[in-house]
């Protein structure tokens, strides 16, 4: 009777575990889930940060492995924006003019108009949130120089070249630590104009007193001007000698807070690339979720890919190498797949289109014909729900003032493998304001080019194969 019974818990037992394997392997998502309303709320309050001096001490970890830090978490006496909606407003800003300049940049160099065309070593940081400032980037603390000075850098996926203010500074936005002077640094060397590292540079690079001039424009008004060279950067415990960096004379535009900018694109001008071989072309990072008093990370090399991710085939578009395009096929909420052709997802012969994954976007954007969809689709599944105007760019509000928590669709992205990505609550409506308003965190984009945006990649372990042509998702929470 006794064998009987523990043979009766053993088939069981292994009933249960093959049941609960097959529903989390399960390609179709959950049709629902819930929001705390209070906490995203309570998330909107600015927070003590830490100071420079602790998060120097705390860079001491992970060979290749530093930390990642929204911008609400750093003490900047240049912000005095402490209401919610203001800085909310502020980050839409400048998100509108960063999208604008990635499709104003995309169509420049395919010269055609959307209007006109139907080792296994690693290395990282931590990574800070830069909604604080107005802006939706992330910001990392690496090491400049020899010594190594801290500076805050905003990362930036869709972006190749490394830069830092430099003295002399003829002209500089204001940004939290002191402006880096190359003459205090022993490793700091110029780049002349006849060397190949200046070759890289886009045609028409100045020469400024026989040195390698660059000069990079953003397209809402900001940019960089300045000389090329190379120069220590400091990751966690790993140095990286002789990486050609922007040493930017004249810099003006929406970087306030930070020293400069770490291109993390697929170029070979880029930090990335010029790890090279080092690293595989292979990075992950945690883009923290709002409100939330720890960091994220970004870590290089193939440690920093995880076993039992989601992967992705990156697409390659030979016109715009810089950025990292995904294989979307569709969307789906609550569930039920959203009718829109997988056509309005992909790249052109010339280019034009297809989605990209950028972490210096905020709000993901979709054609306005699979945004409309998208969006009515949602509409459809929360008219429980009290609407509330719309609120800048966000069409799709909601007034939850007094509500604990809601219930809402869940929201999936769907790919050409067959691979499902299903998001996190708080990544699909945000508070855009501290008394109660939640808006639904998508857009339609102004052509035919689709981005996966930053909030919506917050709280996602993601990582990027370079060298094999993947990203992966998952399989860990930041």
């Amino acid at each position: 009777m006794s064998m009987l019974l523990h043979l009766f818990i053993l088939i069981l037992t292994l009933t249960l575990t093959i049941s609960i394997s097959i529903s989390i392997s399960s390609p179709t998502p959950p049709y629902f889930q819930h929001l705390n309303v209070e906490n995203a709320i309570s998330e909107t309050k600015l927070k003590p940060s830490k100071q420079h001096s602790q998060l120097e001490k705390e860079q001491q970890q992970p060979q290749w492995k530093t930390k990642l830090f929204h911008r609400d978490h750093i003490i900047n006496h240049i912000n005095t924006a402490t209401n919610h909606k203001t800085r909310f407003i502020s980050r839409i800003k400048r998100d509108i003019k960063r999208v604008s300049f990635l499709h104003n940049r995309l169509n420049k160099h395919t010269q055609v108009t959307e209007q006109e065309t139907t080792a296994d070593t690693s290395f990282g940081s931590d990574i800070v949130s830069g909604s604080e400032e107005g802006s939706g980037e992330y910001f990392v603390r690496i090491g400049i120089g020899s010594p190594a000075i801290y500076q805050y850098m905003v990362i930036d996926s869709g972006s190749d070249i490394v830069w830092i203010q430099c003295q002399p500074c003829h002209q500089c936005y204001n940004q939290s630590d002191p402006i880096f002077n190359p003459a205090t640094s022993a490793s700091f060397i110029g780049v002349s104009c006849s060397s190949s590292v200046c070759d890289q540079l886009d045609d028409g690079v100045a020469c400024r007193q026989g040195r390698c001039g660059y000069q990079v424009d953003y397209g809402d008004g900001s940019y960089t001007k300045g000389t090329l060279a190379l120069e220590t950067i400091t990751i966690g415990r790993t140095l990286i000698q002789e990486t050609a960096i922007g040493c930017g004379h004249w810099n003006e535009g929406m970087f306030v807070g930070a020293a400069g900018l770490l291109g993390l694109g697929g170029g070979p001008m880029s930090f990335v690339g010029q790890l090279g071989a080092q690293t595989d072309r292979a990075f992950g990072y945690c883009l923290l979720s709002r409100g939330t008093e720890s960091s994220g990370s970004l870590e290089f090399g193939h440690k920093a890919m995880p076993i039992g991710a989601t992967w992705v085939p990156l697409i390659h578009n030979p016109f715009f190498p810089t950025f990292y395009y995904i294989s979307l096929s569709g969307l789906a909420v609550g569930g039920i797949q959203v009718p829109i052709s997988e056509q309005i997802f992909s790249v052109t012969d010339l280019g034009i289109g297809g989605v990209v994954m950028d972490t210096g976007t905020a709000v993901t954007r979709f054609p306005t014909i699979a945004y409309n969809s998208f969006r009515d689709a949602f509409l459809a599944q929360t008219t429980n729900l009290p609407r509330a105007n719309g609120v800048s760019i966000f069409d799709t509000c909601y007034d939850l003032n007094g509500f604990v928590t809601v219930r809402i669709p869940t929201v999936s992205f769907y790919f050409s493998g067959g691979q499902i990505l299903t998001l996190p609550a708080r990544n699909i409506l945000i508070p855009v304001d501290d008394v109660g308003s939640f808006c639904f965190a998508f857009a339609a984009s102004p052509s035919s080019l689709s981005i996966i945006g930053n909030i919506q990649q917050e709280g996602i372990q993601i990582s990027v194969d370079g060298d094999n042509g993947f990203i992966g998702f998952g399989p860990n929470v930041c």
